[in-house]
């Protein structure tokens, strides 16, 4: 697959905005601030298509980019104390109607900030993706930011929510992570 080739093709920040899905998509899902868009814009091989800031909550629209025969779609973050009420129910509100519209969503990518616990959000997301029966891969990010037992504590405690080793880690700095991503991508793209 030509990750280069990837373009900024729509972004939607109400539900009554988004078009109807006509190619499969792959969506890529976290708390505000655990990487999403760095971790698009690695694996895409590109610097600034996915825009990046350091201040959570930045991410306020569902972002679509096409590649040749798939979508990637940039979710907004969730859990961001502090944006007001009215802010977290049109969040709510874009993503239930995201992943209730009957898109073809080929797979979610779970990002977790392995330097933290899962939070609630984080399990009730991995929760709604089982119980929705969507396929997703859990990809722990920031993993260049933990020395070795850090990161090893962290795998083993995701072992034991999930129950498997069915997770990547992830580093945006080193590209760790990334062609097992890409990998994944591939396998369900075809």
């Amino acid at each position: 697959m030509n990750y280069s080739s990837a373009a900024f093709e729509a972004a939607f920040g109400t539900a009554g905005q988004m078009s109807e899905s006509d190619m499969p998509e792959i969506c890529f899902a976290g708390r505000s601030n655990v990487g999403k868009s760095s971790l698009i814009n690695r694996v895409l091989g590109r610097k600034n298509l996915a825009r990046v800031s350091t201040k959570p909550g930045k991410t306020v629209t569902i972002n679509f980019y096409r590649l040749e025969n798939i979508r990637l779609v940039d979710l907004p973050g969730y859990g961001y104390a502090k944006v007001n009420d009215k802010e977290k129910l049109r969040w709510a509100d874009l993503m239930e109607t995201y992943f209730g519209s009957g898109r073809d969503i080929k797979m979610t990518f779970q990002l977790i900030d392995m330097r933290h616990e899962p939070s609630q959000f984080d399990i009730d997301m991995i929760d709604f993706l089982k119980q929705t029966e969507t396929p997703f891969t859990v990809v722990l990010t920031k993993s260049d930011k933990l020395n070795k037992t850090e990161y090893k504590a962290s795998c083993d405690r995701m072992r034991e929510i999930l129950g498997n080793d069915d997770f990547i880690p992830f580093s945006a700095l080193s590209g760790d992570g990334v062609e097992a991503i890409r990998k994944v991508i591939e396998e369900v793209s075809l």
